[in-house]
Parts: structure tokens; sequence; C-alpha cells
């Protein structure tokens, strides 16, 4: 259950980025510019296919890892750079480039576009307007695939599935709201709530991780005898939280960079403000 709901955060935070920028290219294309939004499912739709190959390089790439090495060390390996991801995933949310960079680059292209429509051929605006959906669609499917990567080699790809349908149903469910329904949405709140899911999920992966990197003897087990048996076993289990120096260090190192970036994050905006020239008065 704790691995379903973990996996079904990370896919439909995921996805609801997606949507986002998707809605952000997708806004204002009606009446006879209508046409492009078929090149932008066209590309979305190519994305979700070159993610799904992706996967079956991943899985085969680390299938021949694990039978040339020992699997613990692929395993801490892939869980690694898994986390590493997520932190910088969390550190973008918190920072003006997660709103104003990838948001903003996608819909500038599209307004480039939409410029050069008069002398650009139309099957050179279908395939830029194909590649704004791609590139949406599959930035996020490589993170997914990166971060599913760790799971699948630790509990089996048979594990995975109910969180990847949660995930994936959850964010069809909001596409369909979105986008047929054509109801604007609340994405700043809905993704302020996922990003706080994630950061949990990120403290939990955190301590599966270094608790890989020691099995794998990666790192050394250091008991805290004054919390042995007495973290209850549903903190463990839900939570990742063991009585050991590493797990709880690596926790707590986690929460700090994150929390850490979000104060350093309200701090520049509030320091920006505070820099803006007072507005000059007018003479009586």
């Amino acid at each position: 259950m704790t691995t379903t709901l973990n996996i079904g955060v990370l896919v439909f935070r995921e996805g609801l980025e997606c949507i986002l920028v998707l809605a952000a290219i997708t806004a204002g294309l009606t009446g006879a510019r209508a046409r492009f939004r078929r090149a932008i499912v066209a590309g979305g739709t190519a994305g979700l296919a070159v993610t799904a190959l992706t996967w079956l390089a991943a899985v085969r790439i680390l299938s021949d890892l694990s039978g040339s090495l020992p699997a613990l060390d692929v395993q801490a390996a892939t869980g690694l750079l898994a986390v590493a991801v997520l932190l910088v995933v969390m550190n973008w949310f918190f920072h003006k480039v997660y709103w104003t960079g990838w948001i903003s680059m996608h819909t500038g292209r599209k307004r480039r576009l939409l410029g050069t429509a008069a002398e650009t051929s139309q099957t050179r605006l279908f395939l830029g307007f194909a590649l704004l959906g791609f590139t949406s669609l599959y930035r996020e499917g490589v993170e997914v695939v990166l971060f599913l990567q760790s799971y699948r080699l630790r509990l089996g790809a048979e594990a995975i599935r109910p969180g990847l349908a949660l995930g994936l149903a959850l964010t069809v469910a909001i596409s369909a709201v979105a986008f047929l329904a054509e109801r604007k949405l609340p994405y700043r709140r809905m993704l302020v709530v996922t990003g706080v899911l994630l950061g949990v999920v990120l403290l939990v992966m955190v301590g599966e991780q270094v608790q890989e990197m020691q099995l794998a003897h990666w790192l050394p087990t250091t008991l805290i005898p004054a919390l042995a048996g007495r973290i209850p076993d549903w903190a463990g289990l839900w939570f990742s939280l063991f009585p050991t120096v590493e797990t709880l260090t690596g926790q707590v190192l986690a929460a700090v960079l994150v929390l850490g970036s979000y104060v350093l994050a309200r701090w520049r905006i509030v320091a920006h403000v505070n820099a803006r020239p007072a507005p000059a008065r007018s003479s009586p």
C-alpha cells in the first residue's frame, strides 16, 4: 500500500506538471489556430511512445548491469540517481525558474511560431507545435522512468503497476476536466499540495536509499541504542524511519535542503519586492 501511494504521487505529480505546460501552450489556440492543437496532441502521443521505449531501454541496460555487477550495487546506484533528480525537482518547485523558466520557454516558442505563421509553411508549423507537445510530455516521462527503476529493481515490475495505474488514472481524470470540459483548474494550488506530498515521498525514498546503500556496504550501519525498539513498525513501513545514524541523517539533510530551498526562494521574492523603487508621488 505504501509503495502504491508513493508511486501514485510521483506519477501524478509529473503528470500534473505536464498538464500545466500543455494548458499554457494550448491557451489561445482557437478559431483558425485550433488546428495547431492536433499537432500538439500528435507530439504528446509521440512523447508517450518514446517514454515507453525509454522504459524498455532502461530495463535492458539495468538488466545487463545486474548481470555483470552485484545486484545490490545496481539498486543502490539507481536509487541514488533517482533521489538526486528528485531533489533537483523539489528545488525547481520552490524557485522562480520552475514557474517561469520551463513554462515560459514553451509559451515563448508558441508565440514565435504563431508570429511566423504567415511566412512559414504549414508543415513546419505542424512540426514546431508537435515538438512543443513532445518535449512537454517526454521530460516528465523520463523523470518517471528514472524514479520507477529504483522501485522496480527492489520490488519487481508487478509491485509498481498499481501505483503507476493510480497516478495515470488521476492524471487522465484531471486532463479530461482541463481539456475536454474546458474548465480552468487551480493548477498552482494543486501543484503545491502534490509538492508537499512529494516532499514526504522524498524523505521515504532517502530512508530506503540509505538502507539500500547499507545493504550494499556503501555505508556503515550505526545503530542508535536509544531509538532501537522505540520506532514503531508502521513508521518504518510508511516513512522508512530506522534507528540508524545514517538513515536519519540522510532524511534530516534532505528535509533541510528542501525547506532551505523554500526559505531561500521566499527571501529572494521579498528582497526583490523591497528593492523596487517606490512609485513617484505626483505633486499637488
